[in-house]
């Protein structure tokens, strides 16, 4: 079972005792010697804005159960928050050391006073997806007034996808009803024809799909310029513990390329690994073979943000007044932490 919530590993060193002289020697006894002590594990908090068990999170999980995480040294405690906004602020109030949102989440906080950046972007497309119901006749997002869209919560950035993907055709929040549903109700919703359109990720259209509800399923990039999921660290974070950082990006984005290699042998590993997955690998390959397609390809550079993409981005924000002020790109991401 992977241990997502583990207590800190025990700190020891050990000498070894010395030995005796043997017999005829003078009566002196052999020196005792040091062996070096084991270094300990780096202990790290990263926030995760939804439940670890979701396969948007596949990477993390399969990175850890593989201890890509333990070879750099680090020990890392997994805590769930409401959403990758929620995620940022949380960062910036020292709450953590690492989380994740998508590419976005920077270009929306730091107007509002929240110094965080984007250290590693996982995937050159967009997380988010817009899924709706066939029985809504939803044709573009023209289409989505008044219409009611479910998205995880208020402080994830799917919201802020969703207001993107409202402003694409010209329309406002206040043409459509947009509810914050958690983790749960964001595809049940959905599922019972409570909301006809969901902006949110590829597993929980898969959720809606086996409760027997056709949909039809698109990328939201294709409407604005959004982002993957990206490993967030506040300015404080980046300039005190560039080390650790740097570490769990190397295996972060390692367990990526190799899901883009094999999502099905990756799939098996995953519902080995997560509890509540056995006996689904069919369901989990589909999904991780979507995200190899469709999320995670696209980077020059594994990992790496696009500064030309992130620009385009908030520019498209700003103009859409989903921000009221624009940052300075630099202060967004940084790519000193992909190699």
């Amino acid at each position: 079972m992977l241990s997502i919530f583990r207590a800190s590993l025990a700190r020891r060193a050990f000498l070894t005792a010395g030995l005796c002289a043997a017999a005829g020697l003078s009566g002196m006894a052999a020196p005792v010697m040091a062996q070096p002590a084991a270094q300990p594990a780096q202990q790290m908090t990263y926030l995760l804005p939804a439940p670890a068990n979701l396969p948007a999170f596949a990477p993390l999980m399969l990175a850890e159960k593989k201890g890509y995480y333990a070879a750099e040294g680090l020990s890392v405690r997994w805590l769930t928050v409401q959403g990758g906004a929620d995620v940022g602020k949380q960062l910036a109030s020292g709450n953590g050391d690492l989380g994740g949102g998508l590419g976005d989440t920077p270009i929306v906080l730091r107007p509002n006073g929240i110094p965080i950046k984007g250290v590693a972007l996982l995937g050159g497309r967009t997380l988010h997806q817009l899924v709706v119901r066939d029985d809504a006749n939803i044709k573009s997002p023209a289409d989505l007034k008044g219409k009611t869209i479910t998205v995880l919560a208020y402080q994830d950035t799917g919201f802020y996808a969703t207001l993107g993907l409202l402003a694409s055709a010209g329309l406002t929040r206040n043409d459509a009803r947009i509810q914050g549903a958690g983790p749960a109700g964001v595809w049940q919703q959905v599922a019972t024809g409570k909301a006809e359109v969901m902006v949110g990720t590829p597993e929980w259209a898969q959720n809606i799909e086996d409760a027997g509800v056709k949909i039809t399923m698109t990328s939201t990039d294709k409407y604005f310029p959004g982002m993957a999921q990206a490993i967030l660290a506040s300015d404080k974070t980046i300039a005190e513990k560039p080390e650790m950082i740097r570490k769990f990006v190397r295996a972060t984005v390692k367990s990526v390329a190799e899901i883009m290699r094999d999502p099905a042998g990756a799939a098996k590993e995953y519902c080995a690994a997560v509890p509540g997955y056995k006996g689904k690998e069919a369901e989990i390959e589909k999904i991780l073979t979507y995200y190899a397609r469709n999320v995670y390809p696209g980077q020059q550079r594994l990992g790496a943000f696009d500064p030309a993409r992130v620009t385009k981005l908030q520019d498209f924000y700003a103009q859409e007044k989903v921000i009221r002020e624009k940052s300075k790109v630099d202060d967004l991401f940084t790519n000193q932490f992909v190699q």
